[in-house]
């Protein structure tokens, strides 16, 4: 299947990274593809970190998840993750919404934890649960780049 210009794009950001994190991230973004089919995919290239939001339409405020790149791990963040049932504590960040999980290995990637927490984010979420049935193919958006950033590798 030929690739989209934003699929392209996106291949780019990724290469800009050390192998082992570029597969991470890769592998991250894809493991959130299967579970969120119909999703609408924005991407930021930003000044800390390359993001890849997941969301039922294109703004960026109805977005449930994100996998972030940074330069030695992978988080994927719960864009509504304080109001998540968390009695293991295992779920990071003390603000008033957002949660993530860190990962630094592909293998930490099949924790069912992740999988209870996703699941349990798009049960909890009204407007998550048409984000499956939204469209057959997956959207790719590039929704900005920053002129400005912060080295993709390890210094």
């Amino acid at each position: 299947m030929k690739k989209t210009p934003a699929e392209k794009e996106l291949d780019g950001f990724l290469a800009r990274f050390e192998p082992e994190v570029e597969a991470l991230g890769r592998a991250a973004v894809s493991w959130m593809r299967q579970r969120l089919p119909g999703a609408v995919e924005m991407v930021y290239d930003n000044y800390n970190a390359l993001v890849v939001g997941f969301g039922p339409t294109e703004r960026v405020s109805d977005a449930l998840f994100s996998v972030a790149l940074y330069p030695r791990w992978v988080n994927i963040f719960f864009l509504s993750g304080a109001a998540l049932p968390d009695p293991g504590k295992r779920l990071k960040g003390s603000g008033s919404t957002v949660r993530s999980l860190t990962f630094k290995k592909q293998e930490e990637l099949a924790d069912p934890t992740l999988e209870h927490f996703v699941a349990l984010a798009v049960s909890m979420d009204r407007d998550a649960q048409p984000m499956e049935k939204a469209r057959k193919e997956r959207l790719l958006v590039i929704k900005s780049i920053s002129p400005k950033q912060r080295p993709r590798r390890p210094l």
